[in-house]
């Protein structure tokens, strides 16, 4: 081999050998940045959450993986009737004995995956349950009845094959204060939901700035892929809470305001339009 093809030679090597520094050097700094997006994703966006108890069946299975939409929140929306939400512990809902922490190896792996969300944390202290009524709404529930919220029955095909709207539980009527959720599982046997908290503050009912978000999807495992859309009941006519009394006067009142200012405003414009003009 002539010199000048051994020099060519070194020339490919070194370049192959300083991409391949390069890579490794880039290595930590590409996966500092993933960490940071799947951090940020967490926080603002969408958060995985896992099913620990049997509470939303058949909806939601123990075990099934739940991405929950935390951006909407963020843009002053609030939850709706018939969404699935996960939130903090108002209060006394759960258990008061301590969260076994994970331990070893595994344990930091786990804590420092759910750290970005890409794992659900052992320390989180959440309830997955279904909206049911909203602040204003009257809710009630008698024993052999339907669950009605002001009012109207709702057809609630999602409860668990075999359980009733709440022959074990009936409760109401409640009026649910503003900026609060009455909630439900869908397992209404197996379920200790807004019923079994009447006593607690707040009624039984949750704050909804302790929402963390809206379960949109089951996105594990693959077989039990499936969208949570709100059921139809909730939709039907008549269903959200009458105006207050006064308020269709307050609300006419409201409207008649700018369009006699505008009537008034025509008038005096027309009249000098139309005003003669002096003499001397």
């Amino acid at each position: 081999m002539s010199a000048g093809a051994k020099n060519h030679a070194r020339s490919d090597e070194k370049r192959q050998t300083g991409k391949q520094r390069s890579f490794w050097k880039e290595l930590p700094l590409l996966i500092g940045i993933a960490l940071v997006l799947a951090l940020l994703i967490k926080t603002f966006l969408v958060q995985a959450f896992s099913i620990p108890s049997n509470s939303m069946q058949n909806t939601l299975q123990v075990g099934d993986r739940v991405l929950v939409d935390k951006l909407t929140p963020w843009f002053g929306s609030e939850p709706e009737r018939g969404e699935v939400v996960v939130f903090h512990d108002p209060g006394g809902w759960l258990s008061e004995s301590p969260v076994p922490q994970p331990t070893g190896v595994g344990g930091a792996v786990q804590q420092a995956l759910s750290f970005v969300g890409l794992m659900p944390s052992a320390e989180e202290q959440d309830l997955i349950k279904r909206v049911i009524a909203v602040g204003g709404d009257t809710v009630r529930c008698e024993r052999g009845g339907s669950v009605k919220v002001n009012g109207k029955a709702l057809d609630e095909p999602y409860i668990f094959p075999g359980n009733t709207a709440c022959d074990d539980k009936p409760f109401g009527p409640v009026k649910v204060p503003e900026g609060r959720l009455w909630v439900m599982g869908d397992h209404r046997q197996d379920s200790l939901d807004s019923r079994f908290h009447q006593k607690l503050k707040g009624g039984g009912t949750v704050p909804t700035d302790q929402v963390v978000g809206r379960a949109i999807v089951v996105a594990w495992p693959l077989t039990r892929w499936s969208t949570l859309p709100e059921p139809d009941t909730f939709g039907q006519k008549g269903l959200a809470a009458k105006m207050a009394e006064g308020a269709p006067a307050a609300l006419g009142l409201a409207g008649a305001v700018p369009l006699v200012l505008l009537r008034r405003r025509r008038r005096l414009l027309h009249d000098v339009i139309n005003e003669p003009a002096i003499k001397d």
